[in-house]
């Protein structure tokens, strides 16, 4: 078994040796810029780990790792052109850096590229790798619509909320672990275990992810916190206290949702209030944990030895162990 830091220099390296192409200048630059810009590679490093859960061979899959990395960079230079992000990991992003039309057919080429380095799989289960890749990009795609569809939506319920980050966040998870383990020659029912096992994490770690922007310490959790409550996001906390809000509760949170000139940290400070009032903390947690708990029962149906799924698990556990 390969240990994170191993697998981590080793997708590190790869991107570095990486090149997409080379005329027109103006098309390929911005491939390598945004693939420059860093970031923990957890993705692509979870794929190779996958593979060798199952005793495969990491080099088969590292190609596969690529093409995820390369399409999850697609998915965020298209998301900051919706978004009007002006920085990416501290740097100018691609339409700041370009402009928006260079930006979009840059990321329909990486598209195309991350289906051709899936592609380089071997034949014998190339089929079922692109219907696993390709079902999980529309997923990502219909869950980032459904999300800016709930901007312009006064309720959203629960669970059509968790639906989205199902397919927004946690699929991709999903996928690309049972990419890993079909190249590993995992059979379907241990592959699909894997799959739920990802799905159900990152469901959980969003969640989390809610939680830490409201009640996280920033430098601990590298944001800034309370973002969600100024933009009224619809995270899982804001919904579940508009359902469960009554009277002056109702009123107040409603206030700051329709109020245009306010100060931040009093905005901050008086949703958060709320949601202390409500409770919202406590239930978002425990949503969290049952997903968490949820994914790690499919984890331990996987008939290996656990000397084998240490790596993973414990990569699991840090995922989801992030200070407040």
């Amino acid at each position: 078994m390969h240990s994170i830091i191993y697998l981590q220099q080793l997708v590190s390296k790869t991107i570095a040796q990486k090149k997409y192409g080379h005329t027109p200048i103006e098309l390929y630059e911005p491939i390598d810029y945004i693939m420059s810009l860093g970031g923990k590679r957890m993705r692509p490093c979870l794929l190779l780990m996958a593979c060798d859960l199952f005793g495969g061979d990491i080099e088969k899959a590292l190609s596969a790792a690529m093409g995820i990395e390369v399409f999850h960079n697609f998915t965020l230079m298209h998301d900051d052109i919706m978004d009007k992000a002006p920085l990416r990991r501290g740097k100018p992003t691609v339409h700041e850096k370009w402009d928006t039309n260079v930006a979009i057919l840059s990321g329909d080429v990486m598209m195309v590229e991350a289906n051709r380095l899936m592609m380089l799989v071997d034949d014998s289960i190339l089929r079922p790798v692109l219907d696993v890749f390709n079902e999980t990009a529309t997923g990502v795609c219909e869950g980032q619509q459904i999300d800016m569809n709930f901007e312009n939506r006064d309720v959203v319920a629960v669970d059509e909320y968790i639906n989205m980050i199902r397919l927004k966040t946690a699929v991709l998870l999903g996928g690309l672990l049972k990419i890993g383990a079909l190249i590993a020659g995992a059979n379907d029912h241990e592959a699909s275990l894997l799959y739920n096992f990802g799905e159900q994490l990152g469901i959980a770690f969003q969640l989390q992810d809610d939680i830490l922007d409201v009640y996280g310490d920033p430098e601990k959790f590298g944001k800034q916190v309370g973002g969600d409550i100024l933009s009224n996001k619809k995270t899982y906390l804001l919904i579940k206290a508009l359902e469960l809000a009554k009277g002056n509760d109702f009123e107040q949170l409603n206030h700051w949702l329709s109020i245009q000139n306010f100060d931040a940290a009093e905005k901050v400070k008086a949703v958060r209030d709320i949601y202390t009032k409500l409770g919202i903390r406590e239930q978002a947690e425990n949503e969290m944990n049952r997903y968490a708990q949820s994914a790690l029962r499919n984890f331990e149906s996987i008939n290996l030895p656990e000397k084998r799924k240490s790596i993973l698990k414990e990569f699991a556990d840090q995922l989801l162990v992030r200070e407040y």
